[in-house]
């Protein structure tokens, strides 16, 4: 009887794509995210709001510093303050920090929220613990052997003998290329 590799081929290549499904999302969500990380936080959402206080003619105690929060629908949120340099106020919020010009009452109060889903891929991505690497290792052998298999898994002029070929190579020179760019 003979071993029929291409079949086992097509076996293995679309069990491992199954298995691996869940890994690939993670990591291309992830990998576009963190790709475009000078452009945009990818873990939490940071929003700003421009707020104006009244203005007093000393330094404010926490008692006015609370009325100044309660102004802003922000009171129940006081964590602590404290005073940078003569003329600013920083105010710690719960998500969030509140900026006081002292002279003029302009201020700016920035939230932050955790950003759903990106946060989370991002924190499998970056392989947070011994074990999950290792299932990460497994994952990188896997995408090995589905980059291998599927090679040979179209047949003829649309397989690796003939356009899979110059697609294949294609491939390679890319990265390639880029790199050649980069370094020299």
């Amino acid at each position: 009887m003979n071993f029929k590799w291409r079949k086992w081929n097509r076996v293995v290549h679309r069990d491992f794509g199954y298995l691996f499904f869940g890994m690939t999302l993670i990591y291309a969500i992830s990998g576009i995210a963190i790709n475009h990380i000078k452009d945009w936080n990818p873990n939490y959402v940071v929003t700003a709001e421009e707020i104006q206080v009244e203005t007093i003619n000393s330094k404010p105690d926490k008692t006015i510093i609370l009325s100044w929060l309660d102004d802003i629908g922000e009171s129940d949120a006081y964590k602590s303050h404290y005073f940078p340099d003569e003329t600013f106020l920083k105010v710690f919020i719960d998500g969030g920090t509140v900026y006081f010009n002292l002279e003029t009452g302009e201020g700016l109060i920035e939230k932050t929220t955790r950003r759903p889903l990106f946060r989370e891929v991002n924190y499998l991505h970056y392989n947070p613990i011994k074990y999950w690497t290792w299932f990460s290792d497994i994952y990188a052998g896997g995408l090995i052997v589905l980059a291998l298999s599927g090679l040979f898994i179209p047949r003829g002029e649309t397989g690796i003998t003939g356009r899979g070929a110059w697609m294949a190579i294609l491939g390679i020179l890319i990265p390639l290329v880029y790199l050649f760019i980069y370094f020299y």
